[in-house]
């Protein structure tokens, strides 16, 4: 990987002298067809993005500086490129086990990864058959909760034989809802945790296993899912039900291990397979596919050109579906935790922003609560609008209008409304026709999925963990460390027993306050 230096300043320029949206739909007839990428059953339009025909090709050109192709290479080979935890990113090796000869940090993967696969979804099918489990608690945090969770809301059944819960949050009142109404002779518990030293993640099962016990055979119904089996099982788990997965399996990339267990129970192992069929077929794209052709990579040029070219802190998601309703949520993880950084690969500061805040929440909610800032707003905010053709389930009628909405929503960001369109509205009085126009000029992006089922659920959470590793390159930092959440839960811990009467540390006058407010008497 190479630092881009000199290839952001054509970029730069090109974008500066660039017109405003409206005006380069009329300068560039062919823009909405050559701004059209599909690949995977996914079709992303990024004509209503803020860059020219020339922008666009020196965008293309900044990546292949960065040494894109060559990270990518490497990425694929299982190279090292996780260098501060000297590890390999090999994410993608857990959706085709058979595609090719994977390698870790030089060392064969592929076999170990097609039998744990195997087992894991031998057990799942076994659960289904025997029929005596009707729910499965998924007991984990962070990465370990929030793809399994996205992956459960997108393709449950509306009325599932086994339901499936979580629990991530240590608050109390998460396990305790969790918990409610499920009988625990009938329960599967999935406790997930990479360490199995996870604060939250060890109270909340601890609590699930004193639950679990109130019924005979209750190891029976205990599952764990973690890189450190031995942690495991001196916590209680039987050996026979403990999955383990390989320490280059990132958290936020985990889903398509024994992480997503659970969905494969709820779900059934056909289901999962289909998921990772849908993103192994994102990962040969990325990789086979030309920059310019490349869903991954024109999405992240798209992000990065209004994040660091234009000055946009901020991103919002919105899936015009409500199944859909979490990606934002887990694109917060994703993103944020993968690229929020201010120290590159080599150690020292980084000379651009990166990773912006992500937010969202379904549509239509969200034109009823956050839009609009988005469009009278004193700040640009760049929209990613998610929408699927075919309905899941429902009036089609709705469906329609779902879809309508999300179409408006892009046109009027895009196009706004002009003073003299506003005063029209407004019959004439200029104070009203100031405060009913529209700036416009405000980009979004629009992926369509044909419909939503799992090989396109696959493809398109594959989708933007490419796009994430390419923003990375670009940037120059490390996308697969996180030593950002360390600090704070070291912190906790030592907190934790000042909290519950033990002796008091050394803190600031604001902490120490805190800490003698709500410590036990």
């Amino acid at each position: 990987m190479t630092d881009a230096g000199d290839a952001w300043a054509p970029l730069e320029a090109a974008v500066r002298a660039d017109p405003p949206l409206r005006r380069l739909f009329e300068l560039e007839p062919d823009r909405a067809t050559r701004l059209n990428f599909e690949a995977c059953s996914l079709t992303l339009d990024l004509s209503k993005q803020p860059w020219s025909a020339a922008s666009f090709v020196n965008a293309l050109d900044l990546a292949r500086a960065a040494g894109l192709e060559v990270a990518r290479e490497a990425l694929f080979a299982g190279e090292v490129v996780n260098a501060s935890e000297g590890r390999a990113a090999l994410h993608m090796a857990l959706r085709a086990p058979g595609a090719r000869n994977w390698r870790a940090a030089g060392q064969p993967v592929a076999e170990g990864v097609a039998a744990g696969l195997e087992r894991m979804l031998a057990f799942a099918g076994e659960v289904r058959t025997a029929g005596d489990i009707d729910a499965v608690l998924h007991i984990g945090i962070g990465g370990s909760d929030l793809g399994p969770r996205l992956v459960w809301e997108a393709l449950a059944p509306v009325a599932p034989r086994i339901d499936l819960r979580f629990a991530a949050n240590v608050d109390p009142s998460e396990i305790t809802a969790a918990l409610a109404g499920l009988d625990p002779a009938r329960t599967l518990v999935v406790i997930v945790s990479k360490t199995f030293t996870t604060q939250e993640t060890l109270f909340n099962a601890r609590a699930a296993l004193a639950w679990l016990t109130q019924a005979p055979g209750a190891a029976d119904r205990l599952v764990a899912v973690t890189a450190a089996p031995q942690a495991a099982e001196a916590f209680g788990v039987d050996a026979a039900r403990i999955f383990p997965f390989a320490e280059w399996v990132g958290g936020r990339f985990s889903l398509w291990s024994a992480v997503g267990l659970s969905c494969a129970v709820a779900l059934g192992p056909e289901v999962f397979e289909g998921l990772l069929r849908g993103a192994a077929e994102m990962d040969a794209h990325f990789l086979g596919a030309p920059p310019e052709q490349n869903l991954p990579v024109v999405l992240a040029l798209s992000h990065i050109l209004n994040r660091d070219l234009l000055g946009r802190p901020a991103r919002a998601v919105v899936p015009y579906a409500r199944r859909l309703r979490l990606l934002p949520a887990f694109l917060q993880q994703l993103e944020m935790e993968s690229n929020g950084k201010r120290v590159g690969r080599d150690g020292r500061p980084v000379p651009r922003p990166t990773a912006g805040v992500v937010f969202g929440d379904a549509g239509t909610n969200g034109q009823h609560a956050f839009f609009q800032a988005l469009h009278q707003g004193t700040d640009v905010i760049p929209l990613d609008i998610l929408a699927v053709r075919q309905p899941v389930e429902g009036d089609p009628a709705a469906h329609r209008a779902l879809l309508a909405n999300a179409i408006a929503q892009a046109e009027a960001l895009m196009a706004g409304r002009t003073e003299a369109e506003a005063l029209e509205a407004a019959g004439g009085d200029p104070v009203l026709a100031a405060q009913k126009a529209f700036p416009g000029d405000r980009p979004s992006g629009f992926l369509l999925l044909e419909r939503l089922d799992p090989p396109a659920l696959g493809a398109l959470l594959a989708l933007f963990e490419h796009k994430v590793f390419v923003e990375g390159v670009v940037w120059g930092i490390n996308s697969f460390d996180q030593w950002g959440v360390e600090l704070g839960k070291v912190l906790a811990a030592r907190i934790l027993p000042e909290l519950e009467g033990g002796p008091a540390g050394p803190h600031d006058a604001s902490t120490a306050a805190l800490i003698a407010r709500l410590r036990v008497p």
